[in-house]
């Protein structure tokens, strides 16, 4: 049995020590994370797993950045303690917080992943939607939230200026 639930405050020191346990040290230093530098991440899609005793399992959060303009959501980091990889814990934060960003009237989600893992959740390869270097992309990957929602954004993701941190 797992709780889902918005984070928190009071659960930013877990969950930053949940990504440095599932991810590369250098990892505060890849473009995305520079895009998320002084802005606010997007507090209804950033959601914690727990299960029954409390213990912090998944995590998933949303920053909000412009393409060509326009608002789009770059998902991530998402990680699931590894102790429970394989449970599915990942794929229900991905398809829960999705969900939520449709209802709450985003278009448009980007990420930098695996196409092969992140494909099931409809995300494919976006040719011409450029991150900062240095990122491969091959890893550069979109999910239209409505149909055509990505249709003729094109060019540089850029930090989201508009939103306060």
């Amino acid at each position: 049995m797992y709780r889902l639930e918005e984070e928190t405050e009071a659960d930013w020191w877990e969950v930053e020590a949940l990504y440095d346990l599932c991810f590369a040290p250098g990892r505060t230093a890849l473009s995305s994370y520079r895009l998320r530098d002084g802005v606010a991440k997007v507090p209804e899609l950033c959601l914690v797993l727990r299960d029954g005793d409390g213990i912090l399992a998944a995590v998933i959060r949303y920053w909000p950045v412009r393409v060509a303009g326009r608002p789009v959501l770059l998902l991530g980091p998402v990680a699931v303690h590894p102790t429970r990889q394989g449970e599915g814990l990942g794929g229900l934060l991905i398809h829960e917080s999705l969900a939520e960003a449709a209802r709450l009237g985003w278009e448009r989600v980007l990420l930098v992943g695996d196409a092969p893992y992140y494909r099931r959740f409809g995300f494919k390869r976006i040719d011409d939607v450029v991150m900062p270097p240095p990122t491969n992309p091959d890893r550069v990957l979109a999910a239209a939230l409505r149909p055509g929602a990505w249709d003729g954004v094109r060019g540089q993701v850029e930090k989201d200026t508009e939103t306060p941190a």
